[in-house]
């Protein structure tokens, strides 16, 4: 299906961890498909969702918060989310409402000035501030680029996120459609239900844990009748100790992890699911470039 009006391209999600990327993407689409938590680092790979309508498709791909790196994850994580910005159409830069600009921002400002493609400042969690306060911080994001347009949103509350949609269509190229309609995002299921089984130990742990766990999907079948898919998943943590505490007492917390994220994955797949989780101890696993293979986060991508 080509017709002239039909414009089709890429576009990217960047900022902070933080700033609220993924409620914004599953905010536009319709969908939860990025997951969300309130910790930094929720978002490892590029996950890619597709918006479909009349004028177009816009393929979002959401990269990693762009920071200063710690470990070879945290390297992996950058890279490939700078090598994005060259790679897509239009790029929206979400942020805080504040008028204070700290390093970390400036840092991604630094990065934007390498590359041509245009940018669009979103400004995010306007629910939290005052009206008239918002003038002052678009003035204040302005000095630090120079920017395609700034739109003020609430990702949570859908302020304002149909104006972004438009906006991105006006940077997009004139081309055919890439994906089905009713495709929502290239990642394969395996993949979004690990995200899960992942979103939901971060919400429930402490705050010491969940940088340090990953989720591999050993096995994902369909039962004959197709009526219930059968998941074995293991969480990986770095330490015997968060072995423990991912356990709980008597179980209860892997309990509580597994139901959970059996509920949303049976809303994704739209059957039944039976789940069984396990923990094990990888020590250092977010340093180590085999394992880090092993679960998904490949270098050379």
């Amino acid at each position: 299906m080509t017709n002239n009006n039909y414009k089709s391209g890429f576009a990217t999600l960047i900022g902070r961890p933080n700033v609220g990327k993924s409620t914004l993407m599953n905010q536009l689409i319709g969908q939860k498909i990025a997951i969300t938590s309130n910790k930094p680092q929720t978002t490892r790979n590029r996950i890619q969702t597709v918006y479909s309508c009349d004028a177009g498709q816009i393929v979002f791909v959401d990269t990693p918060g762009i920071h200063k790196a710690k470990n070879k994850l945290g390297e992996y994580m950058v890279n490939v989310a700078e090598r994005t910005l060259s790679e897509v159409d239009v790029i929206l830069w979400l942020v805080e409402p504040t008028t204070f600009i700290g390093a970390g921002e400036r840092h991604i400002a630094e990065q934007l000035k390498k590359t041509t493609t245009p940018v669009i400042l979103v400004i995010n969690k306007i629910d939290t501030v005052k009206r008239e306060d918002i003038l002052r911080f678009i003035d204040e994001y302005r000095k630090i680029y120079d920017f395609a347009e700034i739109i003020p949103v609430s990702a949570l509350k859908g302020m304002n996120t149909d104006d972004v949609i438009d906006s991105i269509f006006k940077y997009l190229p004139y081309g055919p459609q890439f994906y089905d309609e009713d495709t929502v995002t290239d990642q394969p299921q395996r993949q979004i239900a690990a995200e899960l089984i992942r979103e939901k130990a971060l919400r429930c742990l402490d705050e010491e844990i969940p940088h340090g766990i990953a989720v591999s999907i050993e096995k994902m079948k369909e039962r004959q009748g197709g009526k219930i898919m059968d998941i074995e998943a293991t969480i990986i943590c770095e330490r015997d100790s968060h072995k423990g505490i991912i356990i709980g007492k008597g179980g209860a917390m892997l309990r509580k992890i597994g139901s959970a994220a059996r509920k949303e994955i049976e809303d994704m797949l739209e059957m039944k699911v039976y789940l069984q989780l396990w923990v094990k101890v990888k020590k250092d696993w977010r340093d180590s470039d085999f394992l880090l293979k092993n679960f998904g986060y490949d270098k050379k991508e």
